[in-house]
């Protein structure tokens, strides 16, 4: 299979390289070059260079994001609106049969301003009940600030392009993915997810049969506090966290 990954050198993508490196063609979309891959240098917000890296590919991992709310609108705007309208506008030129949409679970992050979720997420655990309801995939996006609404937008539009095409897209909402690999905030046993699920879910997602068309996918590590459904996740791809937050207590 060839596979295009943007953002290929990032965390994230890194730990997808190493998953899927084994049964695949993989080829990079990055900003700078990375190292032992074929690699597309350009602006995501440039549909004319960027186009040509989709050539010949199947499915392409869209990755590459500016991260956060330590961007400027302009830099929000030209990498995960126009960016991820240009990659799927390329990918769909190209004749490319599935695009993985990395979204994020800031696309519902606003419910942590009430509770239980805010005391989930603050660590008082003592405050909380034994059972609280969980956000789930289908429900209406809350954001918690400018980047989950990029990514929010960036899901509208995932799902405008497989109505109106025949592109299998499927939008994952990524946990808190980190270097250490490990919480290490009280947030983090919330919403934390391991390189190790997060890669073996991309892959679920590239191995989807081709009449999954659309769908949006929480992903995060077996978390005990926390408070995003990934019922769906498992029914649809067959995920199943393999890490767990207070494994590393």
């Amino acid at each position: 299979m060839n596979i295009l990954i943007t953002g290929m050198s990032g965390l994230i993508g890194g730990a997808v390289r190493r998953q899927l490196a084994p049964r695949g063609r993989l080829s990079a979309l990055n900003r700078s070059a990375v190292e032992g891959v074929p690699t597309t240098r350009a602006d995501l917000a440039d549909l004319k260079a960027i186009r040509p890296a989709f050539d010949g590919q199947e499915t392409v991992i869209h990755l590459a994001a500016k991260a956060g709310e330590n961007y400027s609108w302009e830099e929000l705007l030209q990498t995960n609106i126009v960016g991820t309208r240009n990659v799927l506008a390329a990918a769909r030129d190209a004749g490319c049969k599935r695009v993985v949409f990395a979204s994020s679970g800031a696309t519902v992050a606003g419910w942590e301003r009430e509770e239980p979720y805010k005391a989930l997420v603050e660590g008082r655990y003592d405050e909380t009940p034994d059972h609280w309801p969980l956000i789930r995939h289908d429900e209406a996006t809350r954001p918690l600030g400018v980047y989950g609404a990029t990514k929010v937008w960036g899901e509208a539009i995932c799902r405008q392009v497989a109505d109106s095409s025949s592109m299998s897209v499927l939008c994952v909402r990524i946990g808190y993915v980190n270097a250490e690999d490990r919480p290490t905030h009280p947030r983090h046993y919330a919403v934390w997810c391991s390189q190790r699920d997060i890669a073996a879910a991309i892959e679920r997602c590239v191995d989807a049969p081709p009449g999954h068309h659309f769908d949006v996918l929480f992903v995060n590590s077996r978390n005990k506090w926390g408070y995003r459904d990934l019922s769906h996740s498992e029914t649809a791809l067959g995920f199943v966290p393999q890490d767990a937050a207070e494994d590393h207590r």
